[in-house]
Formats: structure tokens, C-alpha cells, sequence
């Protein structure tokens, strides 16, 4: 166990030398051209430099800070006290390329606005500290990523390097630069910059808002989730290590928040371990990008970020406009057939034909409705029959009954289909003392006047649908043909059932005998005329009933 541990810190030793090897250079490189820089602009101008200068000599101090301490072996133990290989790797390269970050951000934003400033002869030096920093960086990666690979032993001032360099050179030339057509079609949005460390939520948010877009900044996953509550944004790029809740916890609760899921979270963080990134995408993450960013790759993830939400929201909205459309077409077919008939027809039944044997029919008709039709003009006469047949629907709905069809001034409707009940008789009678006492009250206030006959016949019948355009539901059977004669052969403001439906409804209803009526295609009928409601049936008819004797 000694001699493992041993081995281990002589791997760490052997990290830290080779760190001490190829990190003193690049720093102190970067250190002198931006402090020649800073000494030319302080006596020639011009001054909106200098501020972003400071910075880029801020973050030079600290990663010189930074590898002054890793030159003290002793104190550099310290750093990695209690810490596995891969935990010290992800530190190391965590703490260096924080400040490379920002060193490159601002120098990359002043190179593009030395132009404007007039302040080319900066160039060359500005160039050199760039070209400085990005070897620093592919120092950091290769130096940290070629210890894991190599024997304690033998690890030493590695090559990778400058075979890193010219891999990226190569592929950056044979990139194709972002014309300015892409450019003017970029997406821009309202974007929340969570991370921890102040330099680097000022550069991203200059940068952001250069390219169009509307920034927010955060110091903190709490803040962040605060921020996200009372804010809308379009994206959110969010730091991966940061002190008081790190970015995987902030991404999960995102994720799990119905109002908030759908918007893209970028990872930023200065690790790359593909454990980090697999973890993070597989939590819902829309990207992973690692620091110092580079700006065309920045933008053009951003870009995507927003284009994908975008479409997502397009997505959701054409399904909003979908269902808002199904349920149109809901309540359309509902106006035309019951309910359980659409179900049925949803379900893709084609061909509906049932055969119902206890039903109850009613029809109605307005006596003298053809006369006052002729004399009245159409506004009126359609303004009346709105009101007459508006005022039967209402009734109809709120007793649960089936209206078939309207003819005309006929008015048709069937209790005990679709759905079976054993008060269809009784259901319709109250539909029809309803329908009497409310065309009374609608002629009180009318300036035309109607009265209406009523017809009703109880028995088997045969429902389905007919036609494929314009299609209805209908009633076929013996039982409509007598429901409509008694209508026919009936009395004004006078309920007529027959004495199958005057057995159903003897026992809650007040009937009258009329007697034998000849009734076309059916001989003489034995007819009753429905008074009123009996004491005990006072209240509308419930869903069970016993059965009636006649009258």
C-alpha cells in the first residue's frame, strides 16, 4: 500500500515538473505584451483600451499565481492533498483555464475593434499575445492528458503539443469562414450566463450582446433558478463547476420543472471529460463547450441552441393549432351526432346501424307556420324559428335527450338511444310540457305567435348513419312513422301519446282519454292527451323508474 502511494505522488511530481517546463514561457510572454501594450496605449491612445487591457493583465497575474504555486512542490502537494489522479487533472486544468479564458476573450474582442478604433499599429503585439495564449492552452490539455497515458516514470516534456497546433492550424484552414449571409440569418434571443466568476460572465455578456443578443447574468445556480422563475430566456448557458449549487444540479432541476424543460441549456465549464459532457447531454443538456471559447464556435452553437428551439415552439404551436382544430371538429360533429356516436366514428367504425327496443319519439310541428312564413319577411320569420328552436335545444340538453333532426318547423328528438335508459318515456313527456310552457313565455314577448302540436309513441326503432357528405343520424322504424302521425293528427297546444307511452308514463303524469283517432296507414289508435305532472312527480324525472300502468 506505501509503495502504491509512493508511485502515486511520484506521478504527480513528474505532472508538476512537466507543468513547470511548459508553463512559464507562454505566461510570462503574455505577461510582457500585454504590459508593452498597456505602457503604448497609456501614452498614444486610445483610450477604450485600457480597461479590457487591465483585464487581460488581471487574469495573467492570477495564472502566473497560479504556476508560481505549482513551482513550490511542497505547496502544490498541498493543492492536490486527498485527491485522486482524476480529480487533480480536473483541478489543474479547471484553474488554468479560467484565466486563459479571459485573456483570450478580450484579446479576441479588442483584435476586431482595432479598426474602428484606429489603432492598428496594436496588431501585431495584441496578435502575439493571442498566438501565446492559444499554445498555452493546447499546453494545458496536452500536458494534462498525456500524464494519464504515461508510466510515472517516464513522463516527460511531451511533443504533443506542437503535433496539437498543427492539427488545429490544419483544420482551421480548411474551415469554411462564416460569410455574412450567415451571419444576418444568425438567431438571436434572450440568453441567462450563469457562472461564478465575475471576468468571465462580463466577457461572455459583451460578446453576446455584440453578436444582437439580449443578456442576463447570474452568479449562482440559486440566483439562476431565481432569475428563471420571474424571467423568460431562450437559452441559458450555465457554468458547470460554481460554489453554492454546481451546474448539474441546476440542469436537473430545470428538467424538472414543467415551465422551464423546454429551454436549451448550454454546459460551459473548463473541464472537458467526457464523462462531464455524456452525463450532462444525457440530463437534458443542448450542448457541452469547454473554456476559453472559441468565437465562431460559440456563435454557432448558440445559433443552433436557438434555431432548435424555435422550431420546437413552431412545433408546439402547429400542435396547439392541431388540437384546437380536432376539437372544432369536436364540437361540429357533436352539434350533428351524439357523443357516443363520434367515439365511434373516431375509432373507425365505418358502417353504424344499432337497433334500440324501448325508445320514445317525439315530434313537434308549429301550426300555422307555412301562412305566417308567406306574410312575414325571411329575417323575421328565421329570427322566430332561432328563438323557438334555440329554446327546445337548451331543454333538450339539459334533459340528456337525442335531438334527431329539424325539418322545417319540425322539431324531432328520441330518448333511450344511444345510451340505453329506462325513463325514456317519462324524460320526453317533461320535454314536452317544457316545450309547451316555454313557447308560451317566448309568445308573451314575441310580436308573432305560434302554437305547436306534439306527438309521441314509445317502441323498437333502427338508428345509424347515413350518407358520407353532409351525413346524418337517423331513426328508422314503425315507431317514427306512428310518433309523426300522431303529431299530424293532433291538437294545438295538446301533447298526444300513444297508449303504448300512456302505460310508461300513467303513474307521474295527469292523462286524458281521447279516444280512437283514424290515423293514416294505421287505422284507429287509441290516444291520450298528456294534462300535466302528478304531485309526486314534481321534481324532473330521475334515471330509474318503475313501470307505469295505463291510465
Amino acid at each position: 500500500m506505501t509503495d502504491q502511494r509512493d508511485e502515486a505522488q511520484r506521478a504527480r511530481d513528474a505532472l508538476l515538473a512537466n507543468l513547470r517546463q511548459e508553463l512559464l514561457e507562454p505566461v510570462s510572454a503574455i505577461l510582457g505584451f500585454g504590459e508593452m501594450l498597456r505602457d503604448e496605449v497609456a501614452a498614444q491612445g486610445p483610450e477604450e483600451i485600457g480597461p479590457d487591457l487591465e483585464r487581460i493583465l488581471s487574469a495573467a497575474r492570477d495564472l502566473k499565481a497560479m504556476v508560481d504555486k505549482l513551482l513550490d512542490q511542497e505547496v502544490a502537494r498541498s493543492l492536490f492533498a486527498g485527491k485522486d489522479d482524476v480529480t487533480a487533472e480536473q483541478m489543474l486544468r479547471h484553474e488554468l483555464r479560467t484565466p486563459i479564458n479571459a485573456i483570450k476573450g478580450y484579446g479576441e474582442m479588442l483584435l476586431e475593434d482595432l479598426e474602428d478604433l484606429g489603432a492598428e499599429r496594436l496588431r501585431a503585439d495584441l496578435t502575439t499575445l493571442l498566438d501565446h495564449a492559444e499554445r498555452l492552452l493546447l499546453q494545458v490539455d496536452a500536458i494534462v492528458d498525456f500524464s494519464r497515458s504515461q508510466p510515472a516514470d517516464t513522463v516527460d516534456r511531451p511533443s504533443a503539443p506542437s503535433e496539437a497546433s498543427a492539427m488545429v492550424a490544419e483544420l482551421v484552414q480548411r474551415m469554411r469562414p462564416v460569410s455574412e449571409a450567415d451571419a444576418e440569418r444568425a438567431q438571436t434571443g434572450t440568453i441567462l450566463v450563469v457562472d461564478d466568476m465575475e471576468t468571465n460572465r462580463t466577457l461572455l455578456s459583451r460578446r453576446l450582446s455584440r453578436d444582437g443578443h439580449r443578456v442576463a447574468t447570474a452568479e449562482g445556480g440559486r440566483r439562476a433558478l431565481e432569475l428563471m422563475a420571474a424571467e423568460d430566456f431562450d437559452l441559458i448557458l450555465l457554468d458547470l463547476m460554481m460554489p453554492d449549487m454546481n451546474g448539474f444540479d441546476v440542469l436537473a432541476k430545470l428538467k424538472a420543472d414543467p415551465a422551464l424543460h423546454q429551454v436549451p441549456v448550454i454546459m460551459i465549464s473548463a473541464l472537458d471529460e467526457i464523462d462531464s459532457v455524456v452525463r450532462c447531454i444525457e440530463a437534458g443538456a443542448e450542448d457541452y463547450l469547454t473554456k476559453p471559447f472559441n468565437p465562431v464556435l460559440l456563435k454557432a452553437r448558440i445559433s443552433a441552441s436557438l434555431e432548435k428551439k424555435r422550431w420546437r415552439e413552431r412545433e408546439r404551436l402547429f400542435l396547439d393549432r392541431l388540437e384546437s382544430e380536432k376539437e372544432k371538429y369536436e364540437r361540429l360533429l357533436l352539434n350533428i351526432l351524439p357523443q357516443q356516436i363520434v367515439g365511434r366514428l373516431n375509432a373507425g367504425e365505418t358502417l353504424i346501424a344499432d337497433r334500440y327496443n324501448d325508445v320514445t319519439v317525439l315530434f313537434s310541428d308549429l301550426v300555422g307556420f307555412t301562412e305566417m312564413s308567406a306574410r312575414l319577411p325571411p329575417t323575421t320569420v328565421v329570427q322566430y324559428l332561432n328563438r323557438v328552436f334555440s329554446l327546445f335545444d337548451g331543454l333538450v340538453r339539459e334533459l340528456g335527450i337525442e335531438k334527431i333532426k329539424m325539418n322545417g318547423d319540425a322539431y324531432m328528438v328520441v330518448a333511450g338511444l344511444p345510451e340505453r335508459r329506462p325513463d325514456h318515456a317519462e324524460v320526453v313527456a317533461e320535454l314536452a310540457l317544457r316545450m309547451i310552457a316555454g313557447l308560451d313565455d317566448l309568445n308573451a314577448d314575441s310580436e308573432t305567435a305560434l302554437q305547436i302540436r306534439i306527438g309521441i309513441h314509445s317502441g323498437p326503432v333502427v338508428a345509424g348513419i347515413i350518407g358520407t357528405h353532409r351525413f346524418l343520424y337517423d331513426v328508422w322504424g314503425d315507431t317514427v312513422n306512428v310518433a309523426s302521425r300522431l303529431e299530424a293528427y293532433g291538437i294545438p297546444s295538446e301533447i298526444q301519446v300513444s297508449e303504448a307511452t300512456a302505460k310508461l308514463i300513467g303513474k307521474r303524469f295527469d292523462l286524458v282519454e281521447r279516444g280512437l283517432v283514424r290515423v293514416k296507414g294505421k287505422g284507429r289508435l287509441k290516444t291520450y292527451l298528456i294534462r300535466d305532472r302528478k304531485q309526486l312527480a314534481a321534481a324532473p324525472p330521475q334515471a330509474e323508474r318503475n313501470p307505469a300502468s295505463s291510465s
